[in-house]
């Protein structure tokens, strides 16, 4: 598994895959998704980003809680091209909640890591109600001799209403994915491209020895405050043109966020001597 508590602050990079097959905003081949999502893992790659993440994020309105069967291909094919880049850290996330065929494409196309949705404590999101599924989903790991593929957990993720659960807090939700064996624990925004509540990111901090990661609206202006209290960030709006999540990466504001990065990183390695 990859070390994202090494101090090293990782910038995990998203590609937000074209609509695949079957969803109803599908305009492009197969080859086209993957050609732009290489493009877009050039571009990450080249401005010195840490990680990749691949999400189905265009295809509204997702799924629960399971992908059909052109989804899970689609998404490996994509995959297994990016992995053929870099032998640098990948992930995925296949929305909504679907774990389980995440983790597959994870160990087919040798990736690293997964993002998971529901791991601990059930919710209400825009998909309808998503289960907990951590036994599930790390039986299934085992299952599949996949244990060196990280499973990093979103926690009162965004996009959901957490009221039947409002009596638990969220370092409590935290303890219980730690207990539950996440590798990982992910603080969101409300929504995509929403800052997440630095109070919420200090309390991850706090309450867990896992890797904090903070999951939605990081910018090039914000990521200091965030600084001391995560390990790794996932970037995505913010690197789009106009800071859009819709539209394709823009490989200035890559460059300006990166060297915001190496400025940090020496200043933390200043600090230290």
């Amino acid at each position: 598994m990859i070390d994202l508590k090494d101090n090293g602050k990782t910038i995990i990079a998203m590609i937000h895959a074209g609509a695949l097959p079957g969803t109803p905003m599908h305009c492009q081949s197969v080859n086209e998704i993957i050609d732009q999502s290489i493009l877009e893992a050039d571009i990450y790659l080249s401005t010195g980003a840490d990680a990749i993440l691949i999400e189905n994020m265009h295809d509204v309105p997702y799924t629960n809680g399971y992908a059909p069967a052109e989804i899970i291909a689609t998404m490996t094919a994509i995959a297994v091209e990016l992995r053929k880049l870099t032998p640098k850290p990948i992930g995925i996330q296949i929305l909504a909640g679907a774990n389980k065929e995440a983790l597959a494409v994870a160990y087919s196309a040798s990736l690293n890591f997964i993002r998971a949705e529901g791991f601990v404590f059930g919710h209400v999101a825009d998909e309808g109600y998503i289960e907990s599924c951590a036994a599930e989903l790390l039986r299934y790991r085992k299952y599949i001799g996949a244990e060196n593929i990280a499973v990093y957990t979103d926690v009162k993720k965004k996009h959901s209403s957490h009221a039947i659960t409002s009596d638990v807090s969220l370092a409590d939700t935290i303890h219980a994915a730690e207990f539950f064996l996440s590798d990982g624990i992910i603080i969101t925004g409300s929504a995509t491209g929403k800052k997440a509540d630095l109070e919420e990111v200090k309390t991850a901090s706090r309450s867990t020895k896992l890797p904090v990661i903070v999951g939605s609206g990081i910018t090039v202006e914000n990521i200091s405050s965030y600084w001391e209290y995560a390990d790794a960030f996932i970037v995505g709006s913010h690197f789009k043109k106009n800071g859009d999540w819709k539209q394709p990466v823009d490989a200035d504001r890559v460059t300006k966020f990166m060297k915001e990065i190496q400025i940090l990183r020496s200043q933390k390695s200043n600090n230290k001597e």
